[in-house]
């Protein structure tokens, strides 16, 4: 288990009882008492920690290495049954974008979502999660085939944002996106959109526009990383943990701005502390929504979508 800087307190804690234990094996001493001490002081330690994350932190927490990313879950939500359908019939197929058709309970869905690697030859071969415009393109061909067949979506966002090098805006990056915001609010099928990661600027809007829009607890979405923003204001990096709570870029921060539906609760300690039930968590908020949004007529479900975030950012 890798730790982040203010997990430090939990890393000693468990340390200690490693080294209990190795006492215990190699001495024949009984160190149970002790063992349940220094457990029962994680626990205490694990909660105190992570009730009071700053925003800072929670995003330190969706780019822990360990956290589960997309294919991730949808192996686990469908069981394995699915398919991956590639390419965007115009370019190629782009590895930071993966989609198919998979099984929940019996019935079928369309899943999008970025991609990022486990190590960093994979992590080379997705691009960090950052799609070009032919992933985007190819995300938008596979909602459009979701609804020739009346297949609900849902869409898994992970990323830093989109791929900002030159070749990616000579293909039309930001047109690529901006098409698939037109094209998700009038699409006339079901769309669940849930950030399990980074949710970072028009990257992760561009398969985000959907009828409930999640966070998972530990998440972030916004315009822009705390890193450049600091870096744009303060011309360093060193501002990002103040940038982070400028930015209101939290779970709680966005719900509160009414500008997600709801929030995940994740394990304690995080999505990667214990993916299992972090999977079977999602697998049941995406079929509670499911059976809501399905009962609903399309073109009422389109017009509610246009009219959710048409009223966002508006006040007076």
């Amino acid at each position: 288990m890798e730790y982040l800087d203010f997990e430090k307190p939990i890393e000693e804690l468990e340390n200690q009882i490693l080294k209990a234990q190795q006492i215990a094996e190699e001495s024949n001493v009984d160190m149970s008492k002790t063992i349940k001490e220094l457990q029962r002081q994680v626990k205490a330690t694990q909660k105190k920690i992570y009730e009071n994350l700053t925003s800072w932190q929670r995003v330190q927490l969706s780019r822990h290495p360990q956290r589960p990313y997309t294919l991730a879950y949808i192996e686990a939500i469908t069981g394995g049954d699915f398919i991956e359908l590639h390419g965007d019939r115009h370019v190629k197929d782009d590895k930071a974008m993966v989609g198919g058709l998979g099984m929940i309970d019996g019935q079928s869905v369309m899943f999008i979502g970025q991609q990022k690697g486990i190590n960093t030859k994979m992590r080379q071969y997705r691009n960090f999660g950052m799609p070009n415009p032919e992933g985007y393109r190819k995300a938008l061909r596979l909602m459009k085939m979701a609804e020739k067949f009346n297949k609900p979506v849902v869409t898994l966002i992970d990323t830093p944002g989109a791929f900002p090098g030159l070749e990616a805006e000579e293909r039309g990056q930001g047109e690529a996106i901006a098409r698939n915001l037109m094209e998700m609010a009038t699409l006339k099928v079901p769309i669940i959109c849930i950030v399990i990661g980074e949710g970072a600027s028009g990257g992760a809007l561009g398969i985000g526009v959907g009828d409930k829009v999640l966070m998972l607890e530990n998440t972030w979405y916004s315009v822009i990383s705390p890193e450049s923003c600091s870096s744009i204001l303060w011309r360093n990096w060193d501002h990002k943990e103040e940038a982070a709570e400028a930015l209101k870029l939290t779970a709680n921060d966005m719900l509160s701005n009414k500008l997600i539906d709801g929030i995940i609760n994740e394990p304690l300690g995080g999505a990667h502390n214990n993916p299992a039930t972090m999977f079977a968590t999602v697998k049941t908020e995406i079929l509670k929504h499911l059976e809501k949004l399905q009962k609903k007529d399309p073109k009422k479900l389109v017009e509610a979508r246009i009219k959710k975030f048409s009223g966002m950012g508006a006040y007076g």
